[in-house]
């Protein structure tokens, strides 16, 4: 089966209009949390790369899915693609996450058990998250995926 482009594009414009509900419904939030703008600008930026450029890379993913993906995304995919990742960017994003799926959940968007997932993935991986991040961006440290990549394939690799 051919890959469909025009198709892809498509749905990934419907999913983007769809998010841009989102985000204003978040940004209206954060004004009236009292968040400076810059504040609120570095959450949207954050969420809008997640749920518009990252959950639309390879799969289409919408954004309740979202909160089933952090974990690769802060993990792995923003710590080696991102050039602007450091264990206070992630802290950021984290809080960032939080802050817009909590919206989501008390706007009806998503449901208490995604939340909860997204809660759960962020204190389970935070700290492996950060760990990761500084190693990776250290010149002087092991790259922690080649290292969890030979432990995976054992010694004869």
């Amino acid at each position: 089966m051919l890959f469909d482009f025009d198709e892809y594009e498509q749905k990934c414009d419907e999913i983007r209009n769809e998010n841009q509900k989102y985000i204003d419904i978040f940004e209206k939030a954060l004004i009236d949390d009292g968040l400076t703008d810059r504040t609120i600008g570095r959450h949207l930026m954050n969420i809008d790369f997640y749920i518009n450029t990252y959950l639309l890379r390879e799969e289409l993913k919408t954004m309740d899915e979202g909160c089933y993906n952090v974990d690769m995304f802060l993990g792995f995919f923003f710590i080696r693609k991102c050039m602007w990742s450091t264990p206070a960017s992630i802290k950021r994003n984290i809080t960032s996450f939080k802050k817009f799926y909590k919206c989501m959940l008390e706007n009806g968007f998503i449901k208490q058990s995604d939340y909860d997932a997204l809660i759960s993935d962020i204190a389970e991986g935070k700290d492996e998250w950060i760990q990761y991040c500084e190693e990776y961006n250290d010149p002087y440290c092991e790259n922690p995926f080649m290292r969890e990549f030979r432990e995976f394939m054992g010694d004869d690799f």
